[in-house]
């Protein structure tokens, strides 16, 4: 069993058209960083509007749940089970 608490990782986020960090605890939870910065209440959600708007299609961080982050968490714990 690898013994680690927590990885991080840098993907490419279409949603938001830009690159998050994504965190995977040892205990299954996934946090994407990019949610604090585009979610609802983000810093930039203004810069996603104007993103929106330019790019002609609808920019929109899917938070918590959002199918990139539980993706990596879930390939990050089969990598893990396949070395157990």
């Amino acid at each position: 069993m690898v013994n680690w608490q927590i990885t991080a990782t840098t993907i490419y986020c279409d949603g938001v058209e830009n690159e998050v960090t994504v965190l995977v605890y040892k205990d299954g939870r996934a946090k994407c960083i990019g949610f604090d910065q585009y979610g609802e209440s983000g810093r930039n959600v203004a810069e996603l509007i104007k993103k929106s708007k330019r790019l002609g299609r609808q920019l929109k961080c899917e938070g918590p749940e959002c199918e990139r982050v539980i993706q990596y968490r879930d390939k990050l714990f089969a990598e893990e089970e396949e070395l157990a």
